[in-house]
C-alpha cells in the first residue's frame, strides 16, 4: 500500500532538536516494515525546501541553499516520488469548491488531488486534523505507528 508523507514529517525528521524527530524518522521505517510503500510528492518538497531554507527566527530550519540541496538527495532517496501530472489540478479545482476550502488549507487541498490522482488513500502527518474535510482519506499519526509488526494503517 501506498502511504503519503506529508511535510511536516520531512521536516522534523531533518531537525534533530525537533521533539518530533523521533517519530518522524521511526513511523516511516515502521509502516516500510509493515508492508506500507511511503511516498512523496513534488508538493512535498517544495514545501520542504520553503521551510528547511527560511530563517529560525521565524519557524524555519535555517539551511544554506547547499544544505537544503542535499536533504532534498537524501529524502528522494528514502521515499518513492510521484511525480505532478495534469489531472491533478482538475481535480484539486474539484475539491476546493465542493469543500468550500479557503486560505492556506487549498495546500492541503492539493495534497489530497494528488493522492486521489495516484490512488492513495492514507497519509501519514501529525496535522490530521487539517484533513478531517475529505473522507476518503485516512491519515495515519506517527505517534500510532509504534511498532513494525502490524499492517500498514493500524
Amino acid at each position: 500500500m501506498l502511504i503519503l508523507i506529508d511535510s511536516n514529517i520531512l521536516v522534523f525528521g531533518a531537525n534533530p532538536s525537533s521533539p518530533f524527530h523521533q517519530d518522524s524518522v521511526a513511523a516511516p521505517s515502521n509502516l516500510r516494515q509493515r508492508g506500507g510503500l511511503p511516498c512523496i510528492f513534488p508538493q512535498n518538497l517544495y514545501e520542504f525546501w520553503a521551510v528547511a531554507t527560511r530563517p529560525i527566527n521565524v519557524r524555519g530550519l535555517g539551511m544554506g541553499t547547499a544544505q537544503a540541496q542535499a536533504e532534498l538527495t537524501r529524502i528522494k532517496s528514502l521515499f518513492r516520488f510521484l511525480p505532478d501530472t495534469p489531472a491533478i489540478y482538475p481535480a484539486w479545482e474539484t475539491l476546493v469548491v465542493q469543500h468550500a476550502v479557503s486560505g492556506k488549507k487549498a495546500h492541503d487541498a492539493r495534497i489530497v488531488a494528488a493522492m486521489k490522482v495516484h490512488g492513495l488513500t492514507h497519509l501519514l502527518t501529525f496535522n490530521g486534523d487539517d484533513f478531517k474535510r475529505f473522507r476518503d482519506i485516512t491519515v495515519i499519526e506517527p505517534k500510532n505507528v509504534t511498532s513494525p509488526s502490524q499492517g500498514p494503517g493500524q
